[in-house]
């Protein structure tokens, strides 16, 4: 089963706080909301596409700790992004400065920007065309490195500002660049 999305805005434009309350009150859906105020309203994956997210997220979370420059995020973490979205990436990353600027009540909402680095793990239940769409939005709004990985053809699409898609065939382990100086995710747990 595929994300529904739903065009809700030509009955009621949700407000940013009407929609975190939506959320807060159906905490077993997942829901995002485009540009454009459309909600999307997303299924749970199944067990093995929860486990791999789990163990990206595991990398992400261990290496993050271990450097101390930024926070780490898992897919129940809320972006509001420039445009207005709100987007749920299923792993990202923050830079502690971007993080300490915001207030203890921003902290605690939907957070009012971008992250720097983002993953989207594609699961059967999500079409390809939309997710590289959201990986496109993700760009534009300024995250600086991002990764779509695609276990069913084992392809990792790499985003940057200011960059054509890099598109990368069965890779081993993909590298944080300058954006996570020093991590390296290993892909024989996510394939």
């Amino acid at each position: 089963m595929e994300a529904l999305t739903v065009d809700i805005k030509s009955v009621i434009e949700l407000t940013d706080e009407q929609f975190f309350q939506l959320c807060q009150a159906n905490k077993d859906l997942r829901f995002e909301r485009t540009a454009t105020g459309e909600l999307v309203i997303m299924p749970p994956v199944g067990g093995e596409s929860s486990n791999r997210n789990g163990r990206l997220n595991q990398q992400l979370f261990n290496w993050a700790d271990a450097d101390g420059t930024g926070i780490a995020f898992d897919s129940s973490g809320g972006f509001k992004l420039p445009n207005g979205a709100d987007r749920s990436p299923d792993a990202s990353w923050v830079k502690l400065e971007r993080w300490d600027a915001l207030t203890p009540q921003q902290q605690t909402r939907f957070l009012p920007l971008c992250p720097d680095f983002v993953v989207e793990l594609l699961s059967p239940s999500d079409s390809l065309k939309a997710t590289q769409e959201k990986m496109k939005e993700y760009r534009d709004n300024g995250v600086r490195l991002g990764w779509l990985i695609n276990r069913k053809t084992k392809q990792v699409e790499i985003y940057r500002i200011g960059q054509e898609v890099e598109v990368l065939d069965n890779p081993s382990i993909l590298l944080g660049e300058d954006v996570l100086p020093g991590f390296v995710l290993n892909l024989a747990a996510i394939w």
